[in-house]
């Protein structure tokens, strides 16, 4: 089963990505190069896929989903560890 994203959540990732959108999804990139290359990989792939879909607006979708799930996954191991 997926974490909860609070609107709590999505506020502070979204503050976050969109102060500057281009810096952060370059940051993305690197940072899953390296903490998950697989997911990093599927997203290019995806992006690649048509000629026709924006490749950097769907990486940054993809980026914000799973920079959203990674913080409600930590919130999740913090609340049971509690």
């Amino acid at each position: 089963m997926l974490p909860i994203i609070t609107e709590e959540m999505s506020s502070e990732v979204f503050t976050e990505a969109f102060q500057d959108v281009h810096s952060w999804r370059k940051n993305m990139v690197q940072y899953l190069k390296e903490e998950n290359p697989e997911i990093n990989t599927a997203i290019l792939e995806v992006a690649k896929y048509d000629e026709n879909i924006d490749l950097k607006a769907v990486a940054l979708g993809a980026y914000l989903s799973y920079r959203l799930l990674e913080l409600a996954t930590d919130n999740e191991e913090l609340t049971v560890e509690v």
